[in-house]
């Protein structure tokens, strides 16, 4: 599991580490919740209800290319593909929105009110900030500035002909940037706010952007590298509280504040100039698994038949919902989104990873967290975020102990049976009774009100989803989509409690099982068929930028003109429809007696291992037996450590330690054999790195997905010091 001290920086701050749980119970107390919690909803449930029936989500369909088995919607006969007659773009949209919504609370921001320094034991300095409540401004005030912005980027000299990038953190200014540039049909070049710099130079000069939106802070760093960004021509800056850029020249460049841009606009208005829906709306650059970041061609089609979909999947959106937007924006995950609160009249309100909870790494002492201030019901995360909520409950069980410990337990494990049991005991008594008793204090967490959670960028297991649904009482639409098919492939529906799948396809598109003759997935396959996930409809985008060869690869239109993306991801369809990724074509390794190995398949069991914070599994064609990188937790191991009683220095000590690695060792066979791996699949040689891997550090994307050829490439000794010990040794029990 993830903790504080493995973590990428925006993770790190999610330290859950002063949960409040519910009072102690007298004797009597726990006796009386016992007996009502457990006997009364067996009463009832054995006398008004069954099993639950099965749910038809995704059924058969007829579609051209390719041969394959294809599914759609069971609620759709027909592709959707926009929200409503008229929003053919998300220009349109957006207007649209912002007049039927106009009095409502569209984007909110939170006061900063004061910041101080504090300094570590190492010497280190650390920002603490002191926030306020939540400014709105509603949904015709933010179309104002939309407005005011989209006349001002061109009065600043904005060639229309000649594209944007935004290359900043996640806030209310960013959205409004975009949406500016969308009413003057001007393409948007997005870039993570953490990405390198020679990443960044790439994605600038391979799309020739001319105007650039940054953070202030990220002034100085542009200011170093103008040099080799012939392209740009103008700098506009979103204003911080410090004020401590200001306009005027920068290198070669023209250099206005956001706020003096919009006044331009406002002063000297120019008539909009809305796209078609066929229009490049976005290149987004993704942080990719694999070398320089490739830049996706997203339509305006594209983004409002996602937007389209998702809403007939979660249900009851309106405006007595509140959003907490703190992923990146330039993610396709977070920018769909806010794509589908904007077109519901959703409030906003923007925060960041630093300052999400109470004891988030940059709030201040005694200032609560923007989830406990913004109250949101509707929250969207990675895995990662959700393991490690689940890590900071579970941790503070132990740590309370006694009566505490017992009484979760009990209601975890009867809340769970009820999960997977009957109606009444899912979402009936049973769960008003934990709910009262256990979990109301454990949900303040996330605010209290948290009613739907949308979960993707990577896989969630099992147990993660079952322990977030009981603990937060809140359903998880897992989502299955790429940047290729703007987030719209496959989603979870919200009364499907159900793990380790993503759901049926979305209305906007027709999901297709190839069969991979070669890894062995067919989709004759029984009982389940199988192969490479397809997808094809209107969430498919037109390709890479400048990149004819990569996206001929890829993409392909069928004889009836619907676009298909080969996502290179294994999956099977359940009976019901639903989708479940299986494996992933570049992950799949043959060793050397004929085996396939599956790295991904190996490195998610591994993950579930309490010692495993990261993990990379290696292995190559010379061998029968793969080895494994792995950053472990440091507060697992370090309590470890203090009751063998292993003395160390320093973290990096400890995991150079033999006795380290072994207790690792013997722990991730458990859970590999536990989750019934080949003995050719569990790692014989591992080596324990202290080392966090971050996005900043470039050896995981921002969705925490690790870049395997980065990691092979910077411990390329390690791995091939674990290798050479298998030629020694052989398989199994021997340790680096």
């Amino acid at each position: 599991m993830a903790n504080q001290n493995a973590m990428p920086s925006w993770l790190k701050s999610l330290n859950i580490n002063n949960i409040y749980f519910m009072k102690d119970h007298g004797e009597y107390g726990v006796v009386a919740a016992i007996v009502i919690g457990i006997l009364l909803p067996i009463l009832f449930s054995t006398l008004f209800l069954g099993k639950r029936r099965g749910k038809v989500r995704g059924v058969p369909v007829k579609v051209g290319g390719e041969a394959g088995y294809a599914v759609r919607n069971a609620r759709k006969k027909e592709l959707v593909e926009v929200p409503w007659k008229g929003a053919t773009t998300m220009a349109h949209l957006f207007e649209q929105s912002c007049k039927k919504y106009t009095n409502n609370q569209c984007l909110g921001t939170r006061k900063l009110i004061g910041k101080d320094f504090v300094t570590s034991s190492d010497g280190r300095k650390f920002e603490k900030v002191h926030l306020g409540e939540y400014e709105w401004e509603t949904y015709g005030q933010v179309f104002a500035r939309v407005c005011n912005f989209a006349s001002g980027i061109l009065r600043f000299g904005h060639n229309i002909d000649s594209r944007v990038a935004i290359f900043a953190d996640t806030r209310s200014e960013w959205l409004i940037s975009l949406q500016g540039c969308f009413r003057q049909s001007i393409t948007v070049v997005t870039i993570y706010a953490t990405l390198g710099e020679d990443a960044l130079i790439h994605s600038l000069n391979e799309t020739q952007v001319s105007t650039l939106i940054c953070d202030s802070k990220k002034l100085k760093m542009l200011d170093a590298i103008s040099s080799k960004l012939p392209s740009i021509q103008n700098i506009i800056y979103f204003e911080d509280e410090d004020k401590d850029a200001s306009s005027g020249s920068l290198g070669n460049w023209k250099t206005a504040s956001f706020s003096e841009v919009e006044k331009l606009g406002k002063e000297s208005p120019i008539e909009p100039s809305f796209p078609s829906k066929d229009a490049i709306a976005v290149v987004m650059y993704t942080s990719g698994s694999t070398g320089l970041p490739k830049g996706v061609m997203i339509t305006h089609g594209n983004i409002v038949a996602t937007t389209a979909a998702v809403i007939t999947v979660i249900p009851n959106l309106g405006t007595k919902d509140v959003y907490l937007a703190y992923l990146p924006l330039a993610h396709v995950f977070e920018m769909a989104a806010e794509s589908v609160m904007l077109a519901t009249g959703i409030a906003i309100g923007y925060g960041s990873p630093l300052t999400l909870t109470d004891t988030s790494n940059k709030i201040k002492k005694g200032t609560k967290g923007d989830v406990s201030v913004l109250k949101p019901t509707l929250l969207t995360a990675v895995p990662a975020i959700l393991d490690r909520i689940r890590e900071g409950v579970v941790s503070k069980v132990e740590e309370k102990g006694g009566i505490v410990k017992n009484l979760f337990q009990i209601a975890y494990n009867r809340r769970l049976a009820a999960v997977k049991g009957s109606w009444l005991g899912a979402w009936g008594i049973e769960k008003l009774v934990w709910d009262t008793i256990v979990f109301k204090k454990i949900r303040l967490l996330l605010g209290g009100r948290i009613r739907f959670m949308l979960c993707g960028g990577a896989p969630l297991s099992g147990d993660s989803q079952h322990f977030i649904n009981i603990c937060i009482g809140a359903p998880i639409g897992q989502g299955y989509g790429l940047t290729e098919t703007f987030a719209g492939a496959a989603f979870s529906e919200w009364d499907d409690d159900s793990v380790g799948r993503v759901g049926p396809p979305l209305p906007c598109a027709y999901i297709k099982l190839v069969s991979w003759e070669e890894g062995g997935y067919k989709t004759s396959d029984k009982p389940m068929p199988r192969g490479e996930v397809v997808v094809g409809g209107f969430s498919v985008t037109g390709g890479y930028f400048k990149n004819q060869e990569k996206t001929n690869e890829v993409y392909k239109v069928d004889e009836n003109g619907l676009r298909w993306f080969y996502t290179g991801d294994i999956g099977q369809f359940h009976p019901d429809g639903c989708l479940e990724i299986i494996d992933r074509k570049k992950d799949i390794v043959k060793l050397q007696h004929g085996e396939y190995l599956s790295l991904g398949k190996v490195e998610a069991v591994l993950s579930t291992c309490n010692y495993v914070d990261s993990v990379m599994v290696h292995a190559d064609p010379f061998h029968n037996y793969c080895v494994a990188l792995i950053v472990p937790s440091r507060k697992s191991l370090e309590n470890w450590a203090q009751q063998a009683g292993t003395e160390y220095k320093d973290f990096p000590e400890l995991c150079s330690k033999t006795e380290s690695t072994n207790e690792v060792l013997q722990a991730i066979n458990k859970v590999a054999k536990a989750g019934k791996l080949q003995k050719s699949e569990i790692p014989a040689k591992i080596k324990l790195l202290p080392d966090p891997w971050t996005p900043e550090s470039g050896l995981v994307t921002a969705a925490l997905k690790i870049k395997r050829e980065q990691l092979k490439a910077k411990f390329k000794d390690d791995l091939k010091k674990l290798l050479s010990l298998l030629r020694v040794n052989g398989g199994g029990g021997t340790i680096l």
